[in-house]
C-alpha cells in the first residue's frame, strides 16, 4: 500500500487496545454482573417483529425513553451507537481542521483520537495532585472546546463539580462532560444542560447497565444545540434491536441499581486487599480501580494473565508509571483476582 493515500495526520495513528489473550476479563471495566435480564426478554419479544424495516432515522423511541427517565423533552438528546459515536458527531460538527481541544491530563485514550481523526489537535493540562482538575489552569488554556471525562479514566475519580462548573462558565466554548460512569456518582450535568447554551454531556448504556455489546450512547445538550449536533450524525447508526433492549433497561433499572450496591459494597475490600499486597491505590468513584503496582507493571500484567485474569496495564504513561487498572469485581471474582496477584508477586520476589 502506498503510504501517500493516507490522510497525512493520521499515518501515526496506531490500532485501539485489543488483547488477544484467552483470561478473564478486568481490563475494560463492562459489568462483571453480566448481562442485563432485559436482554433476554426483548430478544424473546422481537422473536416476530419487523428487522426487515429500517428503525426511526434518529431513535426516536430511545430518544423520547431517555426524556421520559431524566424528566427533559426528546429534542435534547441526540442517540446512537456507543457514546463514543456522540464524541465523534461533536468533533465532526464542532472541530475544524487543525483547531485545539482542551483535555486533561491522564485521561480516557479514545478522546484523543476522535480529535484526531476529525483534524483536530488535543492539548493536554495535566492533573493536580490526588487527578484533581485545574480548572483555572484550563481556563487559560486557549482551544475551541473543553473535553472532561467524570468519573475519570483512568484514574477513577470524579471531579469536583464547581470545578466543571467553573469550567462551563469560564470562557465562550463548548465543554463535554463524559460520564460514561455516571451511574455510580451521585451528581450528574445532565439536569443542567438548560441553563447552559454550551454544555453537552455524553453518556453509554455499556458500564452499569450491563449492555457493552449492544453498543447505545447518547448525548445531552440544550435543544438548540442538540439539534445542530445532530446533522452530523449519521442517520439510522442505531439498530433497532439496541434501541429496543436499552428502552426496556430504562423502564426496568434494578438491574442498574444491583451493580451500583454491588461495585459500592466490593470497591473497598478490593481497595485494601490490594493494599495489603504492596499496591498504592487511589481513590475511586467508579466501577474500577487504579493502583501502582509494587512491580514493574508489564510483568504484572503478563504474567497475570498467564494464570487466567487480565487486568489494564498504564504503566508507561507520564503519571502512571507502573500503574494498573482493574476493574470491580463480585466478591468471589476479586478473591480469585487477589489470590493470583498474590502468587505473581511471590514468584517474581
Amino acid at each position: 500500500m502506498n503510504e501517500k493515500w493516507i490522510r497525512s495526520s493520521l499515518r501515526d495513528v496506531p490500532l485501539y487496545y485489543n488483547p488477544r489473550i484467552d483470561a478473564f476479563r478486568m481490563d475494560n471495566n463492562a459489568n462483571l454482573l453480566g448481562p442485563n435480564p432485559v436482554v433476554e426478554r426483548v430478544l424473546k419479544e422481537m422473536a416476530d417483529s419487523d428487522v426487515n424495516f429500517y428503525p426511526t432515522t434518529y431513535s426516536d423511541p430511545l430518544r423520547t425513553a431517555l426524556a421520559e427517565f431524566y424528566d427533559l423533552e426528546m429534542d435534547n438528546f441526540i442517540a446512537g451507537n456507543g457514546s463514543d459515536e456522540m464524541l465523534d458527531v461533536c468533533f465532526k460538527m464542532l472541530l475544524q481542521c487543525g483547531e485545539k481541544v482542551v483535555t486533561p491530563y491522564p485521561t480516557y485514550a479514545l478522546h484523543s483520537f476522535f480529535v484526531k481523526v476529525n483534524t483536530g489537535n488535543m492539548v493536554q493540562v495535566d492533573l493536580k495532585e490526588g487527578f484533581e482538575l485545574d480548572p483555572d489552569e484550563v481556563n487559560r488554556t486557549e482551544g475551541k472546546l473543553v473535553l472532561l471525562c467524570t468519573p475519570s479514566n483512568p484514574t477513577a475519580n470524579a471531579f469536583k463539580m464547581e470545578d466543571i462548573v467553573k469550567i462551563v462558565e469560564g470562557r465562550d466554548r463548548p465543554v463535554i462532560v463524559d460520564e460514561a460512569y455516571g451511574e455510580f456518582v451521585r451528581e450528574s450535568f445532565i439536569g443542567l444542560v438548560n441553563d447552559y447554551d454550551n454544555l453537552i454531556v455524553t453518556r453509554t448504556f455499556s458500564k452499569a447497565f450491563g449492555l457493552a455489546g449492544i453498543r447505545v450512547g447518547y448525548a445531552v445538550s440544550n435543544k438548540d444545540f442538540a439539534q445542530t449536533l445532530m446533522r452530523a450524525k449519521t442517520p439510522l447508526s442505531l439498530n433497532l434491536v439496541s434501541e429496543r433492549i436499552a428502552i426496556a433497561a430504562l423502564k426496568d433499572t434494578r438491574f442498574v441499581k444491583k451493580t451500583v450496591r454491588m461495585v459500592e459494597k466490593n470497591r473497598g475490600s478490593l481497595s485494601k486487599g490490594l493494599g495489603a499486597l504492596g499496591f498504592e491505590v487511589f481513590p475511586s468513584d467508579a466501577n474500577f480501580i487504579l493502583a501502582k503496582s509494587p512491580m514493574p507493571s508489564d510483568q504484572l500484567v503478563s504474567n497475570l494473565a498467564k494464570k487466567g485474569i487480565l487486568i489494564r496495564d498504564f504503566g508507561k504513561l507520564r503519571m502512571l508509571e507502573d500503574c494498573v487498572r482493574i476493574t470491580v469485581g463480585t466478591a468471589e471474582m476479586n478473591a480469585r483476582l487477589l489470590s493470583r496477584l498474590a502468587e505473581v508477586l511471590e514468584e517474581c520476589r
